[in-house]
């Protein structure tokens, strides 16, 4: 029993960990490609990608079913909210917001999941999931404290950006309540990638202009390192996270933020502070309050 616990546990940590790596690389990624591209050009190559790999892995390898009935109904949602609508609107607002505070708007997640599974999933509140966001907030905060100064944003991409983490943690909800009999999650993640990625299809061709796309290997570069770190690898994980937990699986939104700092150190320079390594700390604290168990004294990886 207790070695069934002890991988629970390792592999709880393990996929929020992962997770909350790959997922903030977007943010510099997305940067990097809009240097050359328009970005609805970058998602739906990116999607286009990721797609194609996941259907062929899921169908032609490993001989998962199709999904069937109301399954197409509900990928088709979610596709629309997870892919056209966040991803869609995210990468256009990063034309004008900078990589650090495209990262730091991901940690405004847990707190639209955690609202809306009390307001419509009527879960209710423990004091240690309140405490964790309040220990994570101060961590984000803290963390992102110098960048405010430096800060560039535009109040309508700030506006864009809100609306697409808005829907992000709708679909969040949306995914967490399905019922999906079975299909396995590269399926789902396939089809709602090529669907979500089909519904942007029309707004890229209006507003597709020729001149503006360099289809270099800074281009392509971005584009497979969107499709397969952070479309198949981050997404798989997010949804695994999302079906043991719905807000306890978005509190590991709050890292994000910490971690597209240093892959913005990384890939462009940025420095990393001793504000950056404290708002880790705090928020990596966080995450854990959220598993305590006062009753049982000791970690509970649900």
């Amino acid at each position: 029993m207790n070695a069934i616990k002890i991988n629970s546990n390792f592999k709880w940590v393990a996929a929020g960990l992962t997770f909350a790596i790959l997922w903030p690389s977007a943010s510099t990624a997305t940067k990097v490609g809009l240097t050359v591209a328009q970005p609805l050009v970058i998602a739906l190559t990116r999607f286009a990608i990721a797609s194609a790999v996941m259907i062929s892995f899921a169908h032609v390898i490993k001989r998962h079913r199709y999904p069937t009935g109301d399954e197409w109904k509900q990928i088709a949602i979610y596709g629309l909210l997870n892919i056209t609508i966040y991803l869609g609107l995210y990468v256009v607002a990063m034309q004008s917001i900078t990589a650090g505070i495209g990262a730091l708007a991901v940690a405004t997640n847990p707190i639209f999941i955690l609202f809306m599974s009390v307001l419509i999933l009527k879960r209710q509140l423990t004091s240690n999931i309140v405490l964790s966001i309040i220990v994570c907030t101060i961590g984000v905060i803290y963390a992102a404290w110098p960048l405010f100064a430096e800060a560039t944003v535009s109040v309508n991409g700030l506006l864009i950006l809100l609306i697409s983490m808005l829907s992000y943690s709708v679909a969040a909800i949306y995914f967490s309540q399905l019922k999906w009999n079975g299909l396995s999650l590269f399926v789902i993640n396939g089809w709602q990638t090529l669907i979500g990625g089909l519904f942007l299809v029309p707004f890229t061709v209006i507003f597709y202009e020729p001149s503006a796309n360099q289809f270099i290997e800074s281009f392509w570069y971005a584009v497979f390192w969107l499709a397969i770190p952070v479309s198949i690898f981050a997404v798989q994980l997010w949804m695994w996270l999302l079906q043991v937990n719905e807000v306890k699986a978005g509190l590991w939104l709050f890292l994000c933020p910490l971690f597209g700092y240093f892959f913005a150190a990384w890939w462009m320079g940025d420095s990393v502070s001793s504000y950056t390594i404290a708002g880790v700390s705090l928020v990596i604290g966080g995450l854990f309050l959220s598993k305590f168990n006062t009753k049982r004294n000791e970690m509970v990886f649900d």
